[in-house]
């Protein structure tokens, strides 16, 4: 049951960001989730509706976010979900999308609200060639 749980939760995370609707993105997450993002810092806490609708206001058109290959570990309140994440968009003002695979690990916590994220961490391979370039042509 917890699995189904977790998985309807990724499926609303992704129905979300499709129809670039912050306010049910932020409701995905606890109060105080703590994120390692592909953009800077480093790390925030906390998520705003205001902060997700800016960064979703930089692509025309939808946007697909999906994940795949989860892996979903249930030990009691908490669950781990490792997966691939694909994220397709077209930046305002280009007319082709780009396509994003990243790595993403959700950690959750069950609260009397369901399944909510607490910690996300979400990272790019970088070639190790010296460059430090984001290897952002991988897939899987």
């Amino acid at each position: 049951m917890s699995e189904n749980e977790i998985r309807d939760l990724l499926a609303e995370r992704t129905a979300a960001m499709h129809e670039k609707d912050p306010q049910r993105v932020v409701a995905s997450y606890t109060e105080k989730v703590v994120k390692f993002d592909l953009a800077p810092p480093l790390r925030s806490t906390g998520a705003s509706a205001e902060s997700v609708a800016q960064w979703l206001s930089t692509f025309d058109g939808p946007v697909s976010y999906t994940y795949h290959d989860e892996e979903i570990t249930v030990s009691g309140e908490l669950a781990v979900v490792a997966a691939l994440a694909k994220l397709t968009a077209t930046p305002r003002g280009l007319s082709e999308p780009f396509t994003l695979w990243f790595r993403t690990t959700l950690a959750l916590r069950h609260t009397e609200n369901g399944w909510l994220v607490e910690h996300e961490h979400n990272s790019t391979p970088f070639h190790m060639d010296g460059s430090f370039r984001a290897a952002v042509d991988l897939q899987p």
